[in-house]
């Protein structure tokens, strides 16, 4: 095998395995992350492609008696049934294919944990684990610039799964949070965010508690040939 495929076959099996490794963490371990491994991963999901070259992301990283205090803001206005505020409009509906994808995810994770199925009072009860952030020590937010628009969203998901990639890189474990963007006033208030800023989503991560049996499941993937159509003529 020439020198330059081999290496390249070594190179694609490195990130292979970083995304065949990798899934969202519902349970972590106490421990902290230390600071100068926090850095690492922004600064290697800094190098992300984004439209223009605008970077729009900023990261609010929430650690500490500082995680605690946004946990219990958060987790009292979701317990509440308050907050629906996205500034980003969510998915008005699933169907077909995607709602199959769905309802599969959701029965893996109530499955998993011994949730009978149509039981709406623990769905909802561990739905509300999003807002203490699964146990982890850490959670950031991720925002973007409002006249971006949707371009801004996009690049901040971009952004989103290479700082997932980075932080497994480093054996730490993540989670990307939809849910915590429903309170998007309260997160820009709370940590003193402009006016312009629309939050996107949150991550919480840290070290995986790998005995938990929350975390002993995997999601399936669609194939190439079910999501890609080739035009050659």
């Amino acid at each position: 095998m020439d020198a330059t495929v081999s290496q390249n076959q070594d190179r694609i099996g490195v990130l292979e395995e970083l995304l065949n490794e990798r899934y969202s963490v519902r349970a972590f371990l106490p421990q902290d992350v230390d600071r100068a491994t926090i850095e690492h991963v922004l600064r290697t999901a800094q190098r992300t492609a984004s439209w223009c070259n605008s970077q729009p992301w900023q990261v609010v990283i929430a650690s500490g008696e500082a995680k605690e205090r946004f946990r219990k803001l958060i987790y009292a206005e979701a317990s509440g049934g308050l907050g629906d505020d996205y500034d980003f409009t969510p998915p008005r509906e699933y169907l077909g294919t995607y709602l199959e994808r769905r309802r599969e995810s959701g029965f893996q994770l109530y499955n998993t944990l011994g949730i009978a199925r149509g039981d709406k009072m623990a769905y909802a009860k561990q739905a509300l684990e999003n807002y203490n952030f699964f146990g982890a020590p850490h959670v950031a937010i991720i925002h973007t610039n409002e006249p971006l628009g949707i371009y801004g969203a996009i690049d901040c998901g971009a952004y989103v799964s290479n700082f997932m990639l980075a932080a497994q890189a480093l054996g730490l474990g993540t989670i990307p949070q939809a849910a915590l963007a429903r309170h998007s006033g309260l997160i820009r208030r709370h940590f003193n965010l402009s006016d312009d800023r629309r939050v996107v989503c949150g991550i919480s991560f840290g070290y995986a508690d790998n005995a938990h049996k929350v975390n002993s499941y995997r999601t399936s993937r669609a194939s190439v040939a079910d999501t890609a159509m080739f035009v050659e003529e």
